[in-house]
């Protein structure tokens, strides 16, 4: 059981830079077909983007290590409402994070109010949540295959073959 936690928590690891790297390369193709910046206000600060493009990253890595130690391994199964919440979770985390880092370093009284609406319909935003989504999915998909195979991968030559 405790293996099957620890691997859990190893694959969560992977997924979640797996998720920054979808990250980058999705915002860099945004921004080069529509030719718009990932953060477009004038007065943000280069740390906003990285802030929330982290504070996502963390909440998803959370997310998964929370979903892969708490259901037993003989109870995995793909659930997509699990990896559309993760996803909701991600764009809410990235939208928010983004509001208070803005209000941290501006002056503006309602800057966080501000940034955050004009971050919730950015295609940024929806790319963070279906990134997370999808990579949520794909992570449920590599534990219930691993789970379902108890053990560890052999090769053809291992098996026992009862002729």
């Amino acid at each position: 059981m405790r293996e099957d936690r620890n691997y859990a928590t190893v694959v969560a690891f992977f997924a979640a830079f797996l998720y920054l790297a979808i990250l980058v390369a999705a915002f860099g193709l945004i921004s080069l077909y529509w030719n718009i910046e990932v953060i477009d206000v004038p007065d943000a600060g280069p740390l906003v983007g990285p802030v929330m493009v982290g504070c996502a990253t963390i909440a998803v890595l959370i997310s998964l290590v929370v979903r892969g130690r708490s259901v037993p391994s003989d109870e995995q199964r793909i659930a997509p409402l699990t990896a559309l919440l993760v996803g909701v979770i991600a764009y809410v985390v990235f939208v928010l994070s983004g509001g208070i880092a803005y209000a941290v370093g501006g002056s503006e009284p309602l800057g966080f109010l501000t940034f955050s609406f004009h971050m919730f319909a950015s295609w940024f935003s929806v790319a963070t949540g279906i990134a997370g989504a999808v990579v949520a999915f794909v992570y449920q998909l590599v534990l219930v295959g691993r789970f379902q195979q108890r053990g560890r991968p052999r090769w053809p030559w291992e098996h026992d073959d009862k002729e």
